[in-house]
């Protein structure tokens, strides 16, 4: 199969979606793979990189997606993208459909067939979203930490207080793979940390391995406006896989929280677990609204491009070299996991939650 990696095209997105040891395990099977040229400079490889791995480098964007069978990507395709989508293509990246309907309505409209690393499902697991999920979580606190400072943009408070001025209140909304990473680095960095969620036996697993250092409590309306109004940061990392996030946190609560408070919504490019918050870029990653420091961008990972390119393909490379091996249908059929990542193909919505956020 010829696997094609085009270069990352959103803002400050400098990941790519395949080190050149993971092209390498690839030309080894057999497959043919284009890179399109300088795709991965942002994490630290070359196209000599590639080229030594048995990687053919393609000069132009247009080149890399007209000669693909299979295309692996980090994020969803953006609209200059749009025009490289075609029915005999097959796509394996971030969609996150739930949160961009115009880019479903793209993907309908050409007939390409289209995989979600993040609905990737094994059990209760989303294999190919929690690494991302991890580096997001730990990010989303240092990022807080500094969006807090006054040079950032909040209202001037250490995460860690000093002796004689307690530490910052940071409050965590959802206790999957972001919200306990979250959590670690703020407990880390000396903060006080409350964490929300609907999961008990999430809670009790937190409140084990964190041995009583967090505050642990069940997420309903009345306890997250009440957690809300005493937070100094925020952290929304609420996930329902495939499907738009639900906003937790109201505007009203938004009102209610400390000026120059901080919230970093993580669940963003799902269309994001606070009411106020809008996608946001690293170009331009905050803004504030009713006086609460708003950072809500969509690929934070793509901050630290090296360990999340490296993370990424430990985890995709098995499933990409299933599909290269086997072809879409048979790697479907023997793969359930696999199969749940499928959203779109033939110009149908595939994936339930995908096609209930559209109605």
């Amino acid at each position: 199969m010829i696997v094609a990696v085009p270069r990352e095209i959103k803002d400050g997105e400098n990941r790519v979606a395949l080190t050149p040891a993971g092209a390498d395990a690839l030309t080894r099977a057999g497959h043919s793979v284009l890179v399109e040229t300088n795709a991965g400079g942002g994490s630290g490889f070359t196209d000599a990189e590639y080229a030594a791995a048995g990687v053919q480098i393609a000069p132009t964007a247009a080149a890399t997606w007209q000669q693909a069978e299979l295309v692996v990507k980090v994020k969803e395709p953006l609209p200059e993208e749009y025009g490289y989508l075609r029915p005999d293509l097959l796509l394996f990246t971030y969609l996150h459909l739930a949160g961009s309907r115009e880019l479903t309505d793209a993907l309908l409209a050409s007939g390409a067939t289209a995989l979600g690393y993040e609905t990737v499902q094994k059990g209760e697991n989303l294999p190919l979203l929690m690494p991302m999920s991890e580096v997001a979580g730990k990010l989303a606190t240092q990022i807080g930490a500094h969006c807090l400072q006054r040079d950032g943009g909040g209202r001037g408070v250490l995460l860690s207080g000093v002796p004689g001025v307690p530490p910052a209140e940071v409050v965590i909304i959802g206790c999957g793979t972001v919200g306990v990473n979250a959590a670690k680095v703020a407990l880390g960095m000396g903060a006080s940390v409350t964490i929300l969620d609907v999961n008990h036996d999430r809670l009790r697993y937190l409140d084990d391995i964190l041995q009583d250092r967090v505050v642990t409590v069940y997420s309903n309306a009345y306890n997250i406006a009440r957690s809300s109004a005493y937070a100094d940061l925020l952290i929304g990392a609420v996930l329902i896989p495939g499907a738009r996030a639900p906003h937790a946190v109201t505007e009203e609560m938004v009102r209610g929280m400390k000026p120059g408070a901080v919230i970093v919504d993580v669940a963003i490019d799902q269309g994001g677990s606070i009411a106020t918050s809008h996608p946001t870029s690293h170009s331009e990653p905050t803004y504030l609204l009713h006086n609460v420091l708003h950072y809500a961008v969509p690929n934070m990972p793509g901050l630290v491009p090296r360990t999340s390119t490296f993370a990424l393909t430990n985890a995709t490379l098995p499933y990409i070299c299933f599909l290269a091996e086997r072809g879409l249908d048979a790697a479907l059929a023997a793969d359930p996991a696999l199969a749940s990542g499928l959203n779109v193909r033939g110009g149908e919505i595939t994936h339930p939650a995908v096609a209930e956020a559209f109605r």
